[in-house]
């Protein structure tokens, strides 16, 4: 089960390249036009896809199952940082990856580091995402890249004893 916070190009081609899988996603946005361009995927029968268009995208975090995954993606870094921070401070998560430079992540680090979040939490955190070496810059590719995260992820859980 999988929240995805961003509707803008690089959440529309992560939907598209799950819209084939048998995964439930969230996906997440305050922007309804974002939505509004969004591809048609009702020919896919396997995902369930469920779109929320709601004020405060962090508060959402509290609705997600233990162990569900997050992908942060908006277009806005405060906005990342919100969601970012709620999710880390539950806890439960079996994946985070939040979009962006390893930059950013040294300033969110920081950032989560002040705000007294564990140091072995905020390590869970992907950051960059996806799949290692792929460094393009399409959305398609990126979402190849971390579809392809995803499932490594959800098999190294399948396979460790205790996992959910």
């Amino acid at each position: 089960e999988l929240q995805l916070y961003g509707a803008g190009h690089v959440g529309r081609a992560i939907v598209c390249a799950l819209a084939p899988l048998p995964v439930r996603v969230w996906w997440i946005d305050e922007r309804e036009e974002e939505f509004a361009v969004a591809p048609d995927i009702s020919g896919h029968t396997n995902a369930r896809i469920d779109r929320l268009c709601i004020d405060t995208l962090e508060a959402e975090v509290r609705h997600a199952p233990p162990g569900a995954c997050y992908l942060v993606l908006t277009h806005q870094h405060d906005l990342d940082l919100r969601i970012t921070e709620a999710i880390l401070r539950r806890g439960d998560f079996a994946y985070l990856g939040l979009i962006g430079s390893k930059t950013k992540r040294q300033r969110f680090v920081r950032r989560f580091e002040e705000r007294g979040i564990a140091t072995e939490t905020i390590a869970r955190m992907t950051c960059p995402i996806g799949v290692p070496g792929i460094e393009a810059k399409e959305p398609e590719i990126i979402a190849a890249a971390v579809v392809a995260q995803l499932l490594q992820s959800a098999a190294t859980r399948s396979t460790t004893p205790g996992s959910r």
